[in-house]
């Protein structure tokens, strides 16, 4: 036995277990269709709480998309450049990111590294809006799961590949 298995402690019975999720950046079947030269990778999915975290890849140059955040939002940039048109900032990588509650932009990709990758935490869902601010859809964590879900079945990753992202 050696030091580090004695010194772990069982989990509470009705505790879920840890979720641990290498991502494959090259499989291009684990990536789901965010619009023209976006992609989205999800990484979890908390069904309880209305959560969901995902990678969030763009090439080019251009608007993301429009939104509002009934819920508050962190972010990590991994990759590139991108920032709101609302805001003055530019996220590169190693910039953190919190958006609270009601915050409404219009995500885009900077042109300066000509892509970005983004780790995002929803903590709640989207509404997406149009350029006055009216919501014309939104987008919750069933929502999120469903689209993956289905994404995951046309490319032949299966219900398994997704289920192991949910709590």
């Amino acid at each position: 036995m050696n030091e580090m298995s004695r010194l772990s402690v069982a989990l509470p019975p009705d505790a879920a277990p840890e979720l641990v999720e290498d991502v494959d950046f090259d499989d291009e079947r684990q990536w789901m269709s965010g619009g023209e030269n976006i992609w989205i990778r999800p990484l979890f999915f908390n069904v309880l709480q209305g959560m969901w975290v995902n990678i969030l890849k763009a090439k080019g140059e251009g608007v993301i998309s429009r939104h509002r955040h009934p819920a508050p939002v962190t972010g990590y940039t991994l990759e590139g450049t991108w920032g709101y048109v609302e805001h003055d900032w530019i996220a590169r990588p190693g910039t953190f990111i919190y958006e609270p509650a009601g915050e409404t932009h219009t995500l885009f990709a900077k042109g300066e590294a000509g892509h970005m990758t983004v780790l995002f935490h929803n903590f709640g869902p989207i509404l997406y809006v149009d350029e006055n601010g009216q919501q014309t859809g939104f987008e919750d964590v069933f929502t999120r799961l469903d689209k993956y879900r289905n994404h995951c079945r046309s490319v032949g990753l299966g219900d398994d590949f997704v289920q192991k992202l949910i709590r």
